[in-house]
């Protein structure tokens, strides 16, 4: 497995190159928007892989909950960790596209507001997960992220059933895309999910080995306790008094 790491880094690297001469280069500019809608190959991958790491967050957190198995509750944080990395692409990305487009930075719509919730919620989670000690904050977290991903839909579809400052959907609700474009869009999601398992490979083996080690330490600490007063009380030893008898 270690062997195939620096394989599947270097095949990233090139997707990602690859698809940044799709966007920039390959893709048509768009009539209306002009180069500024090339953002669109990557604002709108970054939510896709974000909705998508937030699910597999999602199914970890309820199999976590049923099995209490660790390594399902390593893998829901590590994909809760990668998904806001990639939600805060989609929140940053966003207003740079809207200032030429909209005319304004942000605006409290719909689809801008629950995906900005959505970003508050996992943050929490993370929150959680770093700074409480309590040995029920993986549970809370499972619950959390079981919450949290019950705002998933409503991003998505805010825009099918809200009025928004989004324009309708162009993938999925009766709109077109031309198709040059789609499959720019399509080559730089691939890589941007080779990148989401690249990071998440990645932080999981670092995660297991924290983990294994403060097994290791919490093992050793209680080994030493035994070592301690009470083994001295199971094996006694008398001392000669200072007389020699």
């Amino acid at each position: 497995m270690k062997r195939l790491f620096p394989i599947l880094a270097m095949l990233t690297a090139l997707m990602l190159v690859y698809a940044l001469y799709q966007a920039l280069v390959v893709a048509p500019t768009e009539r209306t928007m002009g180069d500024v809608q090339r953002i669109f190959y990557y604002h709108v991958p970054s939510a896709w892989t974000a909705f998508l790491l937030f699910f597999v967050n999602l199914v970890a957190s309820v199999g976590y909950l049923v099995k209490r198995n660790p390594k399902v509750d390593a893998l829901a944080l590590v994909s809760a960790e990668v998904g806001v990395v990639f939600c805060t692409v989609v929140l940053v990305t966003g207003p740079i596209w809207a200032r030429p487009v909209w005319g304004i930075w942000w605006t409290w719509d719909v689809r801008l507001t629950s995906t900005l919730v959505l970003w508050l919620i996992y943050v929490s989670y993370l929150l959680l997960r770093r700074f409480s000690d309590s040995a029920q904050a993986p549970v809370l977290a499972a619950v959390l992220a079981v919450f949290g991903a019950l705002d998933i839909p409503l991003v998505y579809f805010s825009i099918w059933f809200f009025r928004t400052q989004h324009p309708q959907p162009v993938i999925g609700g009766g709109g077109s895309i031309d198709p040059r474009m789609w499959r720019v869009l399509l080559i730089n999601w691939m890589a941007f999910l080779c990148f989401a398992l690249l990071m998440g490979w990645s932080r999981y083996r670092l995660e297991s080995m924290r983990r294994e080690v403060e097994e290791a330490q919490a093992l050793e600490s209680l080994l030493g306790d035994d070592r301690g007063p009470s083994a001295e009380i199971r094996n006694p030893k008398v001392a000669p008094n200072r007389s020699g008898q």
